[in-house]
């Protein structure tokens, strides 16, 4: 059984896809152009904003525009960060199972602090939580080893003793990197790349009650 489990926020933890994804059409909106429909935008919510704004508007950060737009998709996200956002199902069972284990529990996500910090008091987590690692508060961010390093030294239990959970290959990536333990959460985003069975993860979980069972063949 692992000593401890990291979870991705976006795509893992909760779906944040009902708030991501109105904030774009709410900026689409502003720009004169109809809303884009769920399915659309989903696989691109584990991207940020970057990978929403381009979805939704066809522009990279090379154009000239993008900064501008980037700032007022943030805003109004910020300004409705937990609104129709939830736990996936069958995440808040899987978080009491842990702390009935005794087995802490943390978060390592790319999102910065200003978002991630207040959505998961929205999710009355933040208290539970053994870590919340941001996009900013590591020296590089996923799919960079160190967010993990961190994330494991703030609970003082090994990387090799922990697992991380995540619906993107950089989560993959950065977990292996530090000897992490990974599986995919295949109830996530997941994008638009290549199949999840190509990322080299130890395995893939239909739901977040397969996460212990999982762990514990794996060892």
């Amino acid at each position: 059984m692992p000593e401890a489990v990291l979870f991705d926020l976006d795509g893992t933890l909760a779906d944040t896809a009902p708030d991501l994804g109105g904030a774009l059409n709410q900026l689409l909106l502003e720009q004169g152009r109809g809303p884009l429909p769920m399915e659309k935008l989903r696989p691109h919510v584990s991207s940020g904003a970057r990978g929403m704004i381009g979805a939704g508007l066809g522009i990279t950060p090379a154009d000239s525009e993008y900064l501008e737009l980037q700032q007022r998709f943030l805003a109004i996200y910020q300004g409705a960060l937990c609104v129709d956002t939830r736990l996936f199902a069958g995440m808040a069972q899987h978080l009491d199972e842990l702390e009935a284990r005794g087995i802490p529990w943390g978060i390592v996500t790319n999102k910065s602090q200003r978002f991630a910090i207040p959505l998961m008091e929205g999710l009355g987590l933040r208290q539970r939580s053994a870590c919340i690692v941001c996009g900013d508060s590591a020296q590089r961010a996923k799919p960079h080893g160190h967010p993990m390093q961190l994330a494991s030294a703030v609970m003082g239990i090994a990387a090799t003793h922990c697992i991380y959970v995540g619906d993107d290959e950089r989560d993959v990536i950065s977990g292996r990197a530090v000897g992490m333990k990974t599986i995919v959460a295949a109830w996530g985003y997941l994008g638009d790349g290549k199949p999840p069975a190509r990322w080299g993860a130890d395995a893939i979980a239909a739901s977040p009650q397969d996460i212990l069972g999982i762990a514990a063949s794996n060892r």
